[in-house]
């Protein structure tokens, strides 16, 4: 049997929780993160409300994703990598002394045995996987001001 993977880290941003969270909305996410190019099936009337739909793609695979939640500090997607996992992905924002401490969590199921083993590797490298996506944040902020 498949077991859930859990991934739990944190990135550090320097901006207030609120202006923190909307990068980590399907639109935020494309102005620091490389490749990431958000399609909304159903059009995008409001791409951070709960229920929309949309896809992306890597590496030729494409992922589905679906808003459940988003709150003033918090956003969680269901999502879909066809025919290989599932699960939840969460971002909550908390303040600290230099901004926010965003506290994302991964919740996937694998849906086949070469699946198990690559969410093993991505289990193992997920502190890289943070300090990644902290990098792409920085710069991006970097070229913002």
């Amino acid at each position: 049997m498949n077991k859930i993977v859990e991934c739990d880290g944190e990135v550090r941003v320097p901006l207030p929780p609120d202006e923190a969270l909307a990068l980590f909305t399907p639109e935020g996410e494309r102005t620091w993160a490389p490749g990431w190019a958000p399609e909304y099936p159903a059009g995008q009337p409001d791409a951070d409300a709960p229920g929309t739909v949309f896809l992306t793609t890597a590496e030729g695979r494409t992922t589905t994703w679906v808003i459940v939640e988003r709150g003033e500090r918090t956003m969680r997607y269901a999502r879909v990598r066809h025919g290989e996992n599932a699960g939840t992905v969460s971002v909550e924002c908390r303040p600290d002394a230099r901004g926010t401490r965003a506290a994302v969590s991964y919740r996937l199921t694998p849906l086949n045995a070469a699946a198990a083993e690559e969410l093993q590797t991505f289990a193992e490298t997920y502190p890289d996987f943070m300090a990644h996506w902290e990098r792409h944040i920085a710069a991006a902020l970097a070229r913002r001001a």
